[in-house]
């Protein structure tokens, strides 16, 4: 298993996939109190011109989120993270959220993140600053 401070500049995080599903946005819905009809109905979707249902960016971004949290384990802290939206995310979709440290500065890890479909499409880019744990580190030594 490869420790977090093993990490460095340029190593690829443990990629994650999704597929959003219609369920998942109607209990996104639920959760976050956005009850958005582009959301969840597909004719009014349709209707506002997007083609038809799209996720809500928050839970994409979650989606990025539980990577980071997944990878970081009990040997980092999630300093700061940051997104923007490039593209709708819809149902059914096979999406890939996948990231890359950018750089390092003293126990900081400076990450770079994305989703993309499976053609390639970026629906969103982001950063996270990760800062390792070095308690953890002196123990495992």
């Amino acid at each position: 298993m490869k420790h977090l401070w093993d990490y460095g500049v340029n190593d690829r995080m443990p990629e994650r996939e999704w597929c959003p599903s219609a369920q998942q946005l109607r209990q996104y819905a639920e959760a976050s109190g956005d009850f958005n009809p582009i959301h969840l109905d597909e004719d009014y979707a349709r209707k506002a011109g997007l083609g038809g249902v799209i996720a809500h960016g928050m839970l994409t971004m979650a989606q990025v989120g539980a990577m980071l949290t997944d990878w970081l384990a009990m040997e980092g802290e999630l300093k700061n993270f940051d997104v923007r939206f490039q593209g709708m995310v819809r149902i059914g979709e096979r999406l890939k959220c996948s990231g890359y440290i950018k750089d390092k500065d003293g126990n900081d890890l400076i990450c770079d993140l994305k989703v993309t479909s499976e053609e390639g499409e970026k629906k969103l880019a982001g950063s996270a600053v990760v800062s390792l744990k070095t308690e953890d580190r002196k123990t495992a030594i």
